[in-house]
């Protein structure tokens, strides 16, 4: 069917505080595979081998120059913060689907851009994660736990197996 799943409208939770009206943008972290090309004895071409992935980051915009937002900058290591992102997906038969995106980093960058008058401040927060878990209505499309190396896709924990081998 045409116009599945468009996103309507989101909405960001910091720590546990909401910013509706004062999120104008919002970055999710791209998913990416480190590979290896492995080219042995009788293969005509190298496979791309999984090496792991690589590293988490988010980002969001707020025209909101909270102070509580900034005090979270550089939290101590092992100390983590809290973020959730939720989206209203409707499609053109009127089903409204939700789409959350729940993290925990620590906030890496605070970028205040440029003041000029007239004209709103906007601050740009950037989010190294090590937690990240994607829920499409009540399914988990993805969950990737770096510290417990867990890496869920659409309900299978492709990092089983190699826990279980690690004794982890």
């Amino acid at each position: 069917m045409a116009a599945d799943n468009v996103l309507k409208n989101f909405n960001l939770f910091v720590d546990g505080r909401g910013y509706a009206g004062n999120v104008d943008e919002y970055n999710p972290p791209d998913l990416t595979l480190v590979t290896e090309d492995h080219r042995a004895g009788g293969m005509d071409a190298p496979i791309r081998l999984d090496m792991g992935m690589e590293a988490l980051e988010a980002s969001f915009v707020l025209s909101d120059y909270d102070p509580d937002v900034l005090a979270l900058f550089g939290v101590a290591e092992g100390n983590s913060v809290p973020f959730t992102a939720r989206g209203a997906l409707e499609s053109y038969d009127g089903t409204v689907t939700a789409v959350v995106h729940n993290m925990q980093g620590k906030i890496t960058s605070l970028a205040r851009g440029t003041w000029t008058p007239g004209s709103k401040a906007t601050l740009t927060v950037t989010i190294a994660l090590k937690y990240y878990k994607e829920t499409h209505g009540d399914t988990v499309i993805h969950e990737i736990d770096i510290e417990n190396m867990v890496r869920t896709v659409n309900g299978t924990d492709r990092l089983a197996e190699i826990r279980e081998a690690l004794g982890i």
